[in-house]
């Protein structure tokens, strides 16, 4: 089990060892806090729940034993893994036997400790579909569609394009598991004087070139899912339709006069404010508030960090497996250059520059430029490649965005988690020009 996106709190007053645990497990992909006493770590650990907690036993205001018990009351109390000396090995098998999830004896082999540390951490959420990321607002929002998995509820998902609305859509129609239809329909793709047939379907003789009766999409769907894609494209005259398909269920083929029940659950996308086509009088208001019963967004992947290293090693695997790649993977420069990027295509962007990559890569490693060639076009054009100063302040100000991010923008909390004063925090904020909410 990997500790990628992982969410770890470290409990431990010796300046040397708690940074040698923040470092390894940080390079190992996990989001890591650490808390140098007992009272801070309990204060933490209530706040924002970690998936394990690594806890040394013997602590400058209390014990471990004492930050076990407090935390071990709640209900979804993390796992724990104590760190332990000769002295305390019947404390820790006491603790084994309260709940506890394991203990690593010191000196420990780093080996040994994460092996021991990813066998207590609880499975991930997966569904059979997938998950659709690993950042906080991805998971957050994967818990949202569980729960809307049930009903026929029509849901509707904004974002920017290439966010991942359709692939956040199909992830909600295959928690339902019966095996019906998927039908995505692109409104912005259709033309106008088409879009009626296609979305209703036709009888025979309806129009010139109708020759024989045509099923629709929202026929086609039966008891699925009918995805309307960038519905703020779909016609005025059509949006009335629609509007009628989900109030009464029914519809009728063009030319055609029986109606017809609709059984499917609609779940609509858009990159467009909606809102503000509905005061422009571009889009119909009575429609919005139809299918804007249950708003889901999804944010750019500019704002979610962690989901870019979590795509970035799924696609490569999934495109050197496909194209029969013989290239090792993805260089740790090229994952820098992919954290430091702002993505403004999103994960359609991420996927393409991927393939892209595996098909034009030299080898044995994707390299930056095999994912960003027009950089390094610019950087032979300007005759400069960026200093490794220039590599370390954006590595460094990509790390604070991330703890930031973690502990909902807390300075101090920040501070503590980074390992430095709240003075240096502030003045190496200043110097990336970051903004933040003082505590």
């Amino acid at each position: 089990m990997s500790l990628e996106g992982r969410t770890i709190d470290v409990v431990e007053d010796d300046p040397i060892m708690g940074e040698s645990l923040m470092q390894r497990l940080a390079i190992e992909g996990a989001t890591v806090r650490w808390w140098r006493d007992g009272r801070e770590a309990l204060g933490g650990i209530r706040r924002d729940a970690p998936e394990a907690v690594v806890c040394d036993i013997r602590l400058p205001d209390a014990s471990g034993e004492d930050v076990f018990h407090e935390i071990v009351a709640r209900r979804d109390a993390p796992p724990f893994l104590f760190i332990t000396g000769h002295g305390d090995v019947d404390q820790a098998v006491r603790l084994l036997r309260g709940g506890a999830g394991d203990y690593v004896l010191k000196p420990f082999e780093m080996g040994d400790f994460l092996k021991r540390l990813t066998s207590i951490l609880p499975p991930r959420q997966d569904g059979a579909t997938g998950v659709l990321g690993v950042s906080r607002p991805m998971q957050a929002m994967e818990r949202t569609l569980r729960k809307l998995a049930k009903g026929r509820t029509t849901v509707l998902m904004t974002g920017e394009t290439g966010s991942g609305k359709e692939v956040a859509a199909r992830f909600l129609h295959g928690l339902g598991g019966a095996d019906v239809p998927f039908m995505a329909v692109n409104c912005a793709a259709i033309p106008a004087n088409l879009m009626e047939a296609e979305l209703f379907g036709h009888e025979r003789g309806a129009f010139t070139g109708a020759t024989q009766r045509h099923l629709g999409y929202a026929e086609r769907a039966r008891e699925g899912t009918l995805f309307l894609d960038e519905i703020g494209d779909l016609d005025l005259a059509l949006q009335a339709k629609l509007l009628r398909l989900l109030e009464d269920r029914t519809f009728h083929r063009v030319g055609g006069e029986q109606a017809l029940p609709f059984k499917a659950r609609v779940v609509a996308a858009t990159h467009a404010d909606l809102a503000a086509l509905v005061r422009d009088g571009r889009f119909r208001e009575d429609l919005y508030y139809r299918i804007a019963v249950i708003t889901v967004g999804l944010p750019p992947l500019r704002e979610r960090p962690e989901d870019v290293r979590w795509l970035l090693d799924r696609f490569v695997a999934a495109t050197l497996a496909e194209t029969g790649s013989d290239l090792a993977g993805l260089s740790a420069l090229a994952e820098d250059a992919a954290l430091a990027h702002a993505w403004p295509g999103n994960v359609r962007e991420l996927r393409n520059r991927v393939e892209r990559a595996v098909a034009l890569s030299l080898g044995p490693w994707i390299s930056p430029g095999d994912l960003f060639p027009e950089r390094w076009a610019e950087a032979a054009d300007d005759g400069r490649m960026p200093s490794l100063e220039e590599i370390r302040h954006a590595a460094e100000k990509r790390h604070i965005h991330r703890a930031l991010e973690f502990t909902g923008g807390e300075i101090l909390a920040t501070a503590e988690a980074l390992g430095i004063s709240r003075t240096t925090l502030w003045e190496k904020m200043k110097k990336f020009e970051i903004r933040g909410e003082a505590d």
